[in-house]
């Protein structure tokens, strides 16, 4: 289609009878500007239009188009100009114009291409809610697949065989591969990460096996960055994932409060009564999920108290309201033992002497 469009002005140059190179170079320069000229105008009416739908695909394709399309307006002015010049004054640089057009129409295909990837990565993070761990993965493939076949394409129109090229990649990848182990566990980690999903962007993860703990900020391909609570980056490699256990707080479905409570020895005969209290309290607490195991049990002759335990879970997973609810449940529990005329314990002794060792140190 180029070199139709090449060929129709040459047909149009020789049409207006100009033999002169610089009034062809100046009607070339003309027409360019024109075109240029009609496509901003276009481009303006084209923008509104787009603007007024809720669809997100017109946008992105929009997107794509309209920078590439200014540019090869340009290109194909500029490299009829140079080719009016060359061929008028027999320059050498003639022979290569044709190459170097299809080697920049190509990179701006590719241009093209990275910018709809770019820009629906963009729109569906931003508008769609997606997850933003697959998005970008997706988004990261589609960008190297373009520059893989843009770049076999240029190596195609260079004139070299792309099976030859393929068969030393062949070649060469076992040697690469061989010293680039470390980069490449890396790479398959971070694949791992992606298909399996053990944790997204945002998440908070630790592990059991090592000291990594913090909000997941972003998933590389050789490296996850990490961002601990005390606001430190980590930077874990990506093969790790593989050989450790992951754990994903922001998964859980619930919270739980699990609390040990010791009462005096003097206060036995009020134990029954503070458990129903407090597993009533519970019970009718409007943050206590009721669908979760709820326990309220006496559980154990200490030293120096009676101890019954709670055991139950919070609907919500936040941690800070997590926090406020659970200081809200320990409060309730303090008023049932108050209000049961009972006490806390704390550790103490008792010292038994009998008289008869009494009256031996008198």
């Amino acid at each position: 289609m180029i070199e139709e469009v090449e060929l129709y002005l040459q047909q149009l140059l020789v049409s207006l009878h100009i033999g002169n190179w610089v009034g062809n170079f100046i009607v070339v320069l003309v027409l360019t500007l024109l075109l240029q000229l009609m496509w901003r105008a276009f481009t303006k009416k084209t923008q509104i239009v787009i603007e007024r739908t809720d669809n997100h695909w017109d946008d992105i394709l929009w997107y794509s188009v309209w920078r590439p399309m200014n540019w090869l307006i340009a290109l194909m002015g500029v490299s009829m100009a140079l080719r009016v010049i060359a061929e008028s004054e027999q320059l050498l640089i003639s022979n290569y114009l044709p190459l170097v057009q299809k080697i920049s129409i190509l990179l701006l295909i590719g241009w093209a291409f990275w910018r709809l990837v770019h820009k629906a990565e963009q729109t569906f993070i931003e508008h769609d809610e997606k997850d933003t761990t697959t998005v970008t993965a997706v988004a990261k493939l589609a960008k190297l697949s373009v520059m893989v076949i843009i770049s076999l394409s240029v190596i195609q129109t260079l004139g070299v065989s792309i099976s030859g090229v393929l068969a030393f990649g062949g070649m060469g990848g076992l040697v690469v591969g061989m010293a680039a182990k470390d980069l490449l566990s890396n790479l398959f980690g971070a694949l791992m990460v992606y298909m399996d999903k053990p944790f997204k962007v945002g998440d908070w993860i630790r592990s059991p096996d090592k000291s990594i703990e913090g909000t997941v900020e972003s998933i590389g391909w050789r490296v996850t960055r990490i961002r601990t609570f005390d606001k430190r980056p980590l930077y874990v490699p990506n093969s790790l994932f593989t050989q450790i256990v992951v754990e994903n707080p922001s998964r859980m479905s619930n919270r739980r409060i699990k609390e040990t409570f010791g009462l005096r020895y003097c206060d036995v005969h009020l134990i029954e009564g503070i458990i129903k209290a407090v597993r009533e309290m519970l019970e009718q607490h409007p943050d206590i999920d009721q669908k979760q195991t709820l326990i309220v049990n006496f559980n154990y002759f200490n030293n120096s108290s009676l101890d019954f335990f709670i055991y139950t879970f919070t609907k919500t997973t936040n941690w800070v309201l997590f926090h406020e609810i659970k200081q809200d449940v320990l409060l309730k529990v303090a008023n049932i033992v108050e209000q049961q005329q009972a006490e806390f314990a704390f550790p103490t002794r008792q010292l038994h002497i009998d008289s008869a060792s009494i009256e031996a140190l008198k």
